[in-house]
């Protein structure tokens, strides 16, 4: 349990001198097995200076914290147990399963009605499964332990890594005091983590609010603690999200905003429950596949990072998104399957790099917010079916490079908010554009009208033409055909006539 000296030397110095543990440990420079090697002192003299000394044991308290946790928990179980634990919940599995297939088919007696007889039946699988559950406690808590086994070694092995960085630091002779202040902060954050695991395993806590702690890193175990609804940990320096948090399965709410993340875990689309995911504030370039799977989405914020585009099938999988903000990104265009978001409500796109959007944005008959502001130079138009949009009550153009709004524009009947500033319009005017969003809305529905009065009279132009052409085509065959047969009659009476065919007289 405690550290190798052979594979984690400064560790297991520092360690074996906090004085929280006084000197329960042996001087890693004395291998009783091994020939004598020279004192650690010797191959790193910087540890004789007590600064650098109480740096490092400030450096290892999350190591300290958690073997003081698995201390108390007990040795790791050696493969055999852990493989036979794995077994038996299988069995486990297997034999409950059997059992309620059983108990389902089984024929109910004559002395029993169907309401008592279901009453029974029920009583009877609660029961089954009850003592299934309590048969796979036993098991569940020997692979428990061995992941906890397994998150140490790691642990172990990133705590030898900082503390190897430290000593460098005091061997070049550079001041670390921010360094101090970090693993200061570290230790408080770790053993935070560490006390919230225990505390949410045992008293199934819903919400944990971990934010604006200094936190690096999230141990693997973090997804253990399955009662979990809502989790913060905005405000922190996290640079990865374990796999693990797909095991956090009834999860509704995930606030990631403000770290330093470039990627989410693929684990993510795994949360089929959450329902309000914030990862603003970072580093992200692509958004995971996998992300459309969290169908019960309500609210996704990916703002403020550097993603360039959406996935693909993004509207095909989140019929449920009601608020979707990208804003401040370089997105420079929105995928078709947008339009299936039939119940988003309001979207949030300003500062992108957008070059127009697609036809289908006329499918989100329940957008009520629009913002598509400061694409600056890249949106210049907006397409025919913008019209569509008829629960349309706030929307922002500014600072484009939008000459004209189309003519299906006039239909918003429900916008009561407009913001067109910094664009070249012509249509519709400047002057009626300082009137304000009354004056532009019965301008572009006077210029619709307009375009279906003149629209209709073309059609009814078109129409008359074809009358018209319709009558002197079936003259001009009428008179082709009757030029024919005068034709014929003139050419009969002139042609000489010879003899008659007796033959073809009878046959006529």
């Amino acid at each position: 349990m405690d550290p190798d000296p052979k594979t984690h030397p400064i560790l297991s110095y520092v360690m074996a001198r906090l004085p929280s543990l006084g000197n329960k440990y042996p001087d890693p420079s004395v291998d009783t097995e091994q020939p004598p090697q020279p004192p650690l002192q010797s191959l790193f003299p910087q540890l004789s200076d007590p600064a650098l000394l109480s740096a490092m044991r400030r450096a290892v308290g999350d190591v300290a914290q958690t073997r003081s946790v698995l201390q108390t928990l007990g040795p790791r179980p050696d493969h055999e147990t852990v493989d036979k634990a794995k077994l038996k919940l299988i069995e486990i599995e297997s034999n409950l399963s059997k059992q309620l297939e059983d108990l389902v088919l089984s024929p109910r007696p004559c002395e029993f009605d169907r309401l008592e007889w279901r009453a029974h039946l029920a009583e009877k699988e609660k029961k089954i499964r009850e003592e299934a559950e309590k048969e796979r406690g036993f098991y569940k808590m020997v692979l428990q332990l061995d992941e906890m086994h397994e998150d140490y070694e790691k642990l172990l092995k990133e705590a030898e890594d900082k503390l190897v960085k430290i000593y460098r630091k005091a061997e070049r002779g550079v001041e670390d005091d921010a360094e101090k202040e970090r693993v200061e902060v570290e230790e408080e954050v770790t053993e935070e983590v560490v006390g919230g695991l225990r505390e949410g395993s045992s008293k199934g806590i819903e919400r944990v609010d971990l934010s604006s702690r200094r936190l690096r890193f999230l141990p693997e175990g973090f997804g253990r603690v399955v009662g979990l609804k809502a989790l913060n940990l905005s405000n922190n320096q996290l640079q990865a999200i374990p796999d693990s948090i797909a095991g956090l399965e009834i999860l509704e709410e995930l606030n990631l905003a403000s770290n330093l993340l470039e990627a989410l875990p693929d684990s993510i689309g795994l949360l089929q429950n959450l329902k309000i995911l914030d990862v603003s504030s970072n580093k992200i370039e692509v958004l995971p596949d996998t992300i459309c799977h969290c169908r019960s989405l309500l609210e996704l914020d990916v703002s403020f990072n550097c993603l360039t585009y959406l996935p693909t099938n993004i509207g095909y999988e989140m019929p449920n998104l009601q608020r979707l903000s990208i804003q401040l990104n370089k997105i420079f265009s929105l995928p078709t399957s947008i339009g299936e978001m039939r119940s988003l409500q309001h979207l949030d796109a300003h500062f992108n790099q957008l070059h127009g959007l697609p036809l289908s944005i006329g499918r989100l008959t329940n957008l009520e917010i629009l913002n598509l502001s400061s694409n600056f130079s890249d949106l210049k138009e907006l397409p025919e079916t913008f019209g569509d949009l008829t629960n349309l009550k706030e929307l922002d153009l500014s600072n484009n490079q939008i000459s004209a709004l189309p003519d299906s524009f006039g239909r918003l009947d429900n916008l009561t908010k407009l913001n067109l500033d910094q664009n070249p319009l012509v249509i519709p005017p400047p002057e009626v554009i300082k009137e304000g969003v009354e004056a532009v809305k019965i301008f572009m529905a006077k210029r619709w009208l307009d375009i279906l009065v003149e629209e209709e009279r073309k059609s009814m132009l078109e129409v008359q033409e074809q009358e018209q052409i319709g009558w002197w085509t079936r003259s001009t065959s009428w008179l082709k055909t009757y030029a024919s047969a005068v034709s014929e009659t003139v050419s009969g009476i002139l042609s000489p006539r010879g003899p008659r065919d007796p033959y073809l007289d009878q046959q006529l």
